[in-house]
């Protein structure tokens, strides 16, 4: 699978909030870089998606890419969201993806708490 095959798998999974799709784009010894922290390997990586699948799957939320940039290994987007909870103005994921599967993930995000 090309770099750009397992990006497009991962966004679907999210989209579709399939945590077993996503966890099928990981290594075990994946890790994801976030400001909550680093959450390393699939158990880690499982729990963090899980919780974000709670926050976006309740009714009214919406999620737009606004960019896709893939160069060999890396992969890069920009998106913003919205759900009950937050306002996620200004997100980016960049992605090392190596032998069909995502090694390194950082995240940063300019997220805002509804009142």
């Amino acid at each position: 699978m090309t770099t750009e095959d397992v990006l497009d798998h991962h966004l679907d999974a999210f989209v579709a909030q399939d945590l077993d799709g996503i966890m099928e784009d990981y290594a075990d010894d994946s890790f994801v870089v976030t400001p909550m922290g680093t959450f390393r390997g699939l158990d880690e990586i499982e729990e963090l998606f899980a919780g974000l699948f709670e926050e976006f799957a309740r009714p009214g939320t919406d999620i737009t890419l606004d960019q896709q940039t893939v160069e060999g290994d890396w992969a890069y987007i920009v998106w913003h969201a919205e759900t009950q909870e937050n306002v996620y103005e200004y997100c980016t994921d960049t992605f090392e993806i190596r032998g069909g599967e995502i090694r390194k993930q950082t995240f940063a995000g300019k997220i805002t708490p509804k009142e």
